[in-house]
């Protein structure tokens, strides 16, 4: 199973921060964002790992090289501009290859374990028709209280009680098929007809996970992974 880890994004909610340094560098507990993510796809079983990368983005390769230090092989996906997720998708899909692949952000810090994605991922190989994509979602953050979609018998829907996406998903790579390389594209709103569809399955995930966006976001993370 492969994974793609965003990170070509400006960071435009971390200025002045990402002024001088791209959003994935940047520390919490000693540690840049990007780092964390990578050393836990790589203990899940993940290390072949794709890195969409932008603005800034050779400061970016230049302190992760190949990711072997990490546990992981990276693949450099380098985008004209900041393509969002599912542009960067349909212009890393060469390097994502044929199976269910699992899509996550760099700016998350998550204690989830990525492994409990492989039997999903399979599960999507058999019959994409009906189940492909999987979301990860998580309870509602003070700063997003009207979330995003919810969960039915296991199945994401629309309405009712809402959750939190939490930047971690399972797609099938032929759903990017329609998506022309080069296209600046957000995995949502285009991913709701997914779930519109039944098509999209989901789980909750109840502990630990931070969405770092802004800089006040960041020094509560690194506070409290430095105390």
């Amino acid at each position: 199973m492969r994974a793609i880890l965003f990170a070509a994004g400006r960071g435009e909610r971390m200025k002045p921060l990402t002024e001088r340094a791209p959003k994935a560098l940047l520390e919490a507990g000693g540690k840049a964002l990007i780092v964390r993510q990578l050393e836990r796809l790589a203990a899940a079983g993940i290390r072949d790992v794709v890195v969409n990368v932008a603005h800034l983005g050779e400061r970016i390769e230049a302190a992760l090289g190949d990711g072997s230090r990490y546990g992981a092989r990276i693949l450099w996906s380098r985008e004209p501009q900041p393509l969002e997720t599912a542009g960067a998708v349909a212009w890393a899909r060469s390097l994502l290859g044929p199976d269910p692949f699992l899509a996550v952000s760099a700016d998350i810090h998550t204690a989830y374990d990525y492994s409990r994605l492989v039997p999903v991922a399979e599960a999507i190989a058999r019959d994409p028709s009906r189940h492909a994509a999987h979301f990860v979602l998580v309870d509602n953050p003070a700063w997003h209280a009207g979330g995003d979609m919810g969960l039915e018998g296991g199945r994401v829907v629309r309405g009712g009680p809402t959750l939190t996406y939490a930047n971690i998903s399972v797609f099938h790579p032929a759903l990017f098929d329609e998506v022309e390389a080069g296209t600046r594209l957000a995995l949502f709103p285009w991913s709701y007809r997914l779930v519109d569809e039944g098509r999209v399955s989901g789980e909750r995930f109840t502990g630990e996970w931070d969405n770092v966006g802004t800089p006040a976001q960041l020094a509560a993370l690194d506070r409290r992974l430095s105390g």
